[in-house]
């Protein structure tokens, strides 16, 4: 039997927690994954719930964990998580992550992910990116991250928000290595 895939899905204060919503939809139908770690700082449950809801966060599928337990098992490279993702990444936890400080779950999460050498998938949502995003960004690709903006594309003609998003959702979940159907484009419009 294969051994199912542990996750970790964290969500921050940037705009674009409707990534996040479809990403945990589909990781939840994936019969591949085992537990998925949900971290989710208060800036990102407070614009979650602005912008879109807070209840797809209660699915039992999802593990959540407080921001500030630093006890918690994504804290540690011994609870063996096979991949991270921060969808959306604000560039304040860019920074922080960049910088080496581990002030939360998320940070310190992400700071394990890159000291193991572990898949982490920074999607950040900010534009337009200043010099001091961009170096962070850098300095985060050059230890090991995978910055995928959410950027979507265009190619199969999106009608809605949501399959628009799902662009650089199904993105992701190849990045993590999880096989669900998706996209793929032919080289012909």
């Amino acid at each position: 039997m294969d051994k199912k895939r542990n996750l970790i899905v964290a969500v921050t204060g940037a705009s674009g927690s409707l990534y996040a919503r479809l990403l945990c939809q589909q990781l939840c139908r994936a019969e591949e994954v085992g537990e998925i770690a949900l971290l989710v700082t208060r800036n990102g449950r407070e614009v979650a719930a602005f912008e879109d809801s807070v209840s797809w966060m209660d699915n039992p599928r999802l593990t959540p964990y407080a921001p500030e337990d630093l006890f918690a098992p994504p804290a540690s490279g011994s609870a063996d998580y096979d991949s991270m993702v921060i969808i959306p990444c604000s560039m304040g936890m860019v920074g922080r992550i960049a910088a080496g400080v581990s002030n939360d779950l998320v940070s310190r999460a992400a700071d394990v992910m890159l000291k193991e050498r572990r898949p982490l998938i920074l999607v950040p949502r900010e534009a337009p990116l200043s010099t001091i995003h961009l170096r962070n960004l850098t300095t985060l690709s050059e230890c090991g991250a995978t910055i995928c903006p959410a950027a979507p594309s265009f190619y199969g003609h999106p009608q809605q928000i949501e399959t628009l998003c799902e662009s650089i959702v199904q993105r992701v979940l190849a990045l993590m290595h999880i096989d669900l159907p998706r996209y793929h484009w032919s080289g012909r419009p």
